[in-house]
């Protein structure tokens, strides 16, 4: 191995799993690697921020002449009404489509990520995403898969379909959902097993854009709400992940008129803020609550002119030393805010709209850390309701107290560093 080996990370264009690979980079760091991030177009700087070197992809000349950024705040836009949806009817309006953009960009990308990798030459490289870029596997080095979306991402006969939102237990439901999500992405499926052909990879089986790596895949899924798989993963391929806190900048708690009461996060990402119908509602909720509660509420700070005195909006906050400071976190599944709950022994009220988030928030049903909220079903009397009983629930505290010292004591940044740099050194 190199006394400084190059680590390329290639997280998918969300904050959620980019900002997983900083807490790994920033352990790697550590151990005397050296990381380096390729970023899609609307990540430029992000990890910058954190000390790290960026490579910027380019699409394809073939695409459309509108930014990226706005490429894809038009698509939210377009499909924010199907958030409203349960899992089943996503598959169809919301799954299907995403589905589709998601194989746009791995084709689009694909020359500029082998130019790069070229440049960077990289002794190993870990992937955070969905679907497979085949100039990682022609890179000529080890490539790990980061599973930061919910464990339900691996199948398996006693885990639930992924992006499902079902308990195990639900095995009627689960087949029905299984069938349903291979007859949606199926055009999908076909058209980027095609673009794998014509880059001289195999086909993969339906339903599956993402083959898991022959070297190492590291999974996102704290042992407090890990399922029990009929077919356990090999361990030494496979390894859980206690949590991947990154460390952030301290946060100091704004002021409120009035100090007192309990402290909650909100906080549903940056595809979650694009809903200010729902945020506002949730204002105008909180007014009520004897709380104090901090809201992010991304770039759409101008959409909120009346903030009663018990809230507090910001555009971005150091998201792990805010929930380290809260009571309760309400989120929207997404798997780095479920983690971070759990870390920081806080409970989760969690109000799922797409993706991982209806999964992580049934499993917190399921393993007792949290509760799971319709998020147009709602009223401010059952979410005042349901945050007392989450604030009041002595017996939880106990248990995510425990939960948060398992954690910390294995933290997962240090494990999936050192897994990384131990597969380095059993290289040749």
């Amino acid at each position: 191995m190199n006394t400084s080996p190059t680590i390329a990370l290639f997280p998918e264009a969300s904050f959620g799993a980019a900002l997983n690979c900083v807490g790994i980079a920033q352990e790697l760091r550590k151990q005397g690697a050296t990381p380096v991030f390729i970023c899609h177009p609307g990540f430029v700087g992000i990890f910058a921020e954190y000390g790290f070197a960026e490579f910027h992809l380019t699409a394809h000349p073939s695409q459309n002449t509108q930014t990226a950024e706005a490429h894809w705040e038009d698509f939210l836009n377009t499909h924010l009404p199907h958030f409203n949806l349960p899992p089943l009817e996503q598959l169809t309006t919301y799954v299907a489509p995403t589905w589709e953009a998601i194989v746009d960009t791995a084709i689009d990308v694909e020359e500029s990520l082998q130019e790069i990798l070229t440049q960077i030459r990289p002794d190993a490289i870990l992937l955070d995403n969905v679907i497979m870029f085949p100039a990682i596997t022609k890179a000529g080095c080890p490539w790990v898969r980061v599973v930061s979306c919910a464990e339900t991402e691996l199948p398996d006969a006693a885990v639930p379909p992924y992006l499902s939102g079902l308990t195990p237990l639900d095995t009627a439901g689960c087949n029905a959902f299984r069938k349903a999500y291979r007859a949606a992405t199926q055009k999908a499926h076909k058209r980027y097993n095609s673009f794998r052909r014509r880059c001289g990879l195999t086909t993969l089986p339906p339903d599956i854009f993402l083959e898991n790596s022959e070297d190492l895949n590291l999974l996102l899924a704290p042992s407090a709400v890990r399922y029990d798989r009929a077919e356990p993963l090999p361990e030494d391929r496979f390894v859980f992940l206690e949590g991947c806190v990154r460390n952030e900048n301290p946060f100091e708690l704004p002021y409120f008129p009035n100090s007192r009461g309990p402290v909650i996060y909100t906080s549903f990402g940056s595809l979650g803020a694009l809903d200010t119908d729902l945020i506002q509602r949730l204002i105008e909720a909180f007014a009520h609550i004897d709380a104090r509660f901090i809201v992010n509420v991304g770039g759409y700070l101008d959409s909120y002119d009346q903030v009663p005195d018990n809230v507090f909006l910001g555009d971005w906050f150091p998201q792990p030393s805010v929930v380290a400071q809260c009571d309760l976190f309400i989120h929207h599944g997404g798997n780095n805010s479920f983690c971070e709950a759990l870390y920081h022994g806080v409970p989760s009220l969690v109000m799922p709209y797409c993706w991982d988030g209806h999964d992580n928030a049934q499993r917190a049903v399921d393993t007792g850390v949290g509760r799971r909220v319709n998020r147009a079903a709602w009223t401010s009397q059952s979410l005042k309701a349901d945050i007392q009983a989450l604030l009041l629930d002595h017996k939880l505290q106990d248990q995510l107290s425990r939960i948060s010292a398992r954690m910390k004591q294995t933290p997962g940044t240090r494990q999936a560093a050192d897994a990384v740099m131990n597969l380095l050194r059993r290289r040749p």
